[in-house]
């Protein structure tokens, strides 16, 4: 049963190491830059101009 936890807990961090790397990799920089700009691309709540 030991080393059913233990094969568990190492598939958990490669699959978790695996998700960072791709996450922060080269490819993913335009991504990442697009996605941190989003909140920004939305309309400010404030505002009372309304277009017909």
């Amino acid at each position: 049963m030991a080393i059913i936890n233990a094969l568990a807990t190492i598939l958990a961090m490669i699959t978790f190491l695996g998700i960072c790397w791709w996450a922060f990799s080269r490819g993913r920089a335009q991504a990442n830059r697009e996605a941190a700009m989003l909140p920004f691309a939305l309309p400010d709540e404030g505002t009372t101009d309304k277009k017909n």
